[in-house]
């Protein structure tokens, strides 16, 4: 049986990739252990390339879909190795490995921790998580095979994954710190940032033998303490804006804000006469302001639908309580 087996693995001579893997980039052809036969032939499928190695060294790359006979095809390092091969064994032994040479489409990425970079223009810190797709595809098998694979005999989707997790960190750090887009304009900009971290990407992945045919943003988070800051200001943002449609500064909005709270204070004597007063200058403060255009407005005292409209405003940032709303209102529309 040893003696049948033996026989048969001298007169194996067909050398292709059969069935790989899914996931799999590059993988050591086996089927014969590290030799070859001198009558083999060479099959090379679609979407494949070939790296046979001799030695240690890398003596020919085939990228294309071809079918090669070793035995009467001028292939240069063949007619080297063919040599050393006597009996259909030789001390000499040569690595044949298979790579994928089609696109690895729509593989997912994510950043895996916090990128930082300070707003240029609300200057505070600000913390950054992304996730996108990207595709590529091998571009220089013989770079991939030296600097990737190595001494690996198989290279997978998920190996190539956790390269590309780990080196798109800096780059993407770089990108925002230089392209000064702030918090606000990094949703609606995703297009650009992903163009340029390509760019990045690109040329730190050409050493590796890599091409970066595709890369996208498709989401992205804030930190916790991004998040607040970011609230802060958008209530401060609503806050101005209110002010302003209801005909008053920022200023005078929180002045009137700081007296309705003392007005709802209810607790012990001083309590009583603070809510009383300020009570009494809030309704005067606001009946002012109802009745007295802003600084540089059209006058609109006489005007009922502006006077409606300022009350309105006034409701909707709660500067006064939906009774004081409808009494108001009801007293406007009376005076007609």
């Amino acid at each position: 049986m040893a003696l049948l087996n033996t026989l048969k693995r001298q007169f194996r001579s067909v050398i292709e990739w059969q069935n790989p893997h899914p996931d799999a980039l590059f993988q050591q052809w086996t089927d014969n252990g590290d030799e070859i036969k001198n009558a083999s032939t060479l099959i090379v499928g679609p979407g494949q390339g070939c790296i046979f190695v001799y030695q240690g060294k890398v003596q020919a790359v085939i990228e294309k879909q071809c079918l090669i006979n070793l035995a009467t095809d001028n292939i240069p390092f063949w007619t080297t190795i063919s040599k050393f091969m006597q009996f259909f064994e030789s001390e000499h032994k040569v690595g044949i490995y298979f790579f994928k040479t089609s696109q690895i489409l729509d593989q997912k990425w994510g950043t895996t921790s916090v990128i930082k970079y300070q707003d240029p223009k609300y200057q505070f810190p600000v913390g950054l998580k992304l996730f996108g797709n990207y595709s590529y595809r091998i571009a220089e098998p013989k770079d991939f095979f030296v600097n990737v694979v190595g001494s690996h005999n198989d290279f997978f989707i998920d190996d190539f994954r956790a390269i590309m997790s780990a080196r798109i960190i800096h780059p993407l750090a770089d990108f925002l710190a230089t392209s000064r887009y702030s918090y606000a304009e990094i949703d609606a900009n995703r297009e650009e940032i992903a163009l340029g971290l390509k760019v990045k990407l690109s040329i730190a992945f050409q050493a590796l033998g890599f091409d970066i045919t595709d890369f996208r943003i498709e989401g992205t988070d804030f930190d916790d303490d991004t998040l607040k800051r970011v609230n802060r200001i958008a209530d401060l943002t609503a806050e101005t804006q209110a002010a302003q449609a209801a005909g008053v500064d920022y200023a005078k909005l929180q002045h009137l804000e700081a007296m309705r709270e003392a007005a709802r204070n209810e607790g012990g004597g001083a309590g009583i006469g603070l809510g009383m007063g300020a009570g009494i200058g809030f309704g005067q403060q606001m009946a002012q302001t109802l009745t007295e255009p802003a600084a540089g407005a059209q006058p609109v005292a006489n005007d009922t639908v502006a006077k409606l409209t300022e009350l309105k405003h006034l409701f909707t940032a709660e500067l006064i309580s939906a009774d004081e709303y409808a009494a108001k209102k009801k007293a406007i529309l009376d005076s007609l």
